[in-house]
């Protein structure tokens, strides 16, 4: 039994990097960047008026002064702006050569013969210079961002329409055992419902894979063998829940070693998640989880998410904050790593969800993060810093 960090390291050195492709920059959201992009224009492109105002030379403030011209956004400035001269300027227009102040119009004055007399209070230039924002060949999106929304504006504003990503990985899943059954049953006295499945689909999902179901295996090992080496063979990542324990019918890691799998651990000190194994074989890595989903939940995020986001080149990190207990915490053996599911209070204080065990799927359902107990470590007290991993 190695520990977490040792599990961790070791799935981490099995990374096999996906392949990137080109796709149209407008279904790139949520995708990973396999490029640095850079911008081929200055932002902004020209000095450009910040409000609506008259655009002049600062000294002649003071003064009455001409308008010129009206130039709107879009358009190109027509006249020259001299002495004692302006030109009406609207928010996002060219500011006129040699103009640096645009006076709001708030702060102007149309006098009878047509002249324009400002009032000002504060002299702000209220002008975004050009390239004070991005110069041409600065990078404003890196290799290994997720692409969100806004920066799909990104990619516009630079005329990025074609994005290299990274291709994503295909993940199989086969759940294990004979009492399991589609969640649209109702289960007889002896059978569950098979929730690890369609979690691990949606964990994947939300990582940037693509999740291949290949159903349920058995508790029969030529049929378990006949189904991981088809699965095995079609995916990059393969993940099997439950028969990874000592029982009778839990034969799944000697049957991965019979498929060709190479199984580099087979328990780790960790609660819950003892049982996790991890292999590896010509065509694919492979994570035996176990079948209790609260253990099978926490040790995706813990080790197939971040082995998901090496694959993809992915930068992406947990967000991690640092709260005070709401109460005392007391666990009973210290000898593994402990991985507790927390909620956060109206008083951003963490609080131990109500935990009965690794088969206690729900108590997910309310929890904000997960806190660590390293080895050793028995209890928590009120008040004290813990950090909480968002999950």
């Amino acid at each position: 039994m190695i520990t977490f960090e040792e599990a961790y390291d070791t799935v981490l050195k099995e990374t096999r990097e996906t392949a990137t492709e080109s796709i149209p920059f407008t279904d790139s959201c949520n995708r990973i960047l396999a490029e640095d992009v850079a911008s081929d224009i200055d932002m902004p492109p020209f000095n450009r008026s910040a409000v609506d105002g008259f655009a002049c030379h600062s000294e002649d403030i003071l003064n009455q002064l001409e308008v010129v011209e009206t130039v709107a956004a879009g358009r190109v400035p027509a006249c020259n702006v001299g002495k004692n001269q302006c030109s009406k300027v609207m928010t996002g227009a060219i500011v006129p050569d040699g103009c640096d102040i645009v006076v709001m119009v708030e702060d102007a004055m149309t006098l009878s013969d047509g002249m324009i007399k400002f009032s000002i209070n504060d002299l702000k230039p209220n002008i975004s210079l050009r390239g004070e924002d991005v110069h041409t060949g600065d990078i404003v999106l890196r290799k290994g961002k997720c692409i969100l929304p806004q920066d799909i504006a990104v990619l516009a504003s630079v005329g990025h329409t074609e994005v290299l990503v990274r291709c994503k990985p295909l993940v199989g899943i086969i759940s294990t055992g004979d009492e399991l059954v589609h969640p649209s049953m109702f289960p007889a006295l002896s059978q569950i419902r098979n929730s690890n499945a369609y979690q691990l689909q949606a964990q994947v999902a939300r990582a940037g894979g693509i999740a291949v179901d290949y159903g349920i295996a058995p508790d029969n090992e030529e049929a378990t063998y006949e189904l991981i080496c088809k699965a095995v063979t079609g995916c990059d990542l393969l993940l099997i829940t439950g028969g990874v324990s000592m029982g009778d019918f839990d034969f799944v890691p000697a049957v991965l070693e019979r498929a060709g799998v190479k199984i580099l651990f087979d328990k780790v000190k960790v609660q819950p998640g003892k049982p996790t194994t991890f292999g590896v074989h010509s065509d694919a890595v492979i994570f035996g989880l176990p079948g209790n989903p609260v253990s099978s939940f926490i040790q995706f995020e813990m080790l197939v998410r971040p082995l998901m986001n090496r694959m993809t080149g992915s930068n992406w990190k947990p967000l991690t904050i640092s709260l005070p207990m709401a109460v005392d915490y007391t666990r009973k053996s210290t000898s593994r790593k402990a991985l507790i599911p927390v909620l956060i209070n109206d008083r951003k204080e963490v609080v131990p969800v109500d935990y009965h065990g690794s088969a206690h799927i729900s108590s997910l359902s309310c929890a904000d993060g997960i806190i660590v107990l390293e080895i050793g470590t028995g209890s928590l007290k009120k008040g004290e810093i813990v950090d909480v991993r968002q999950i």
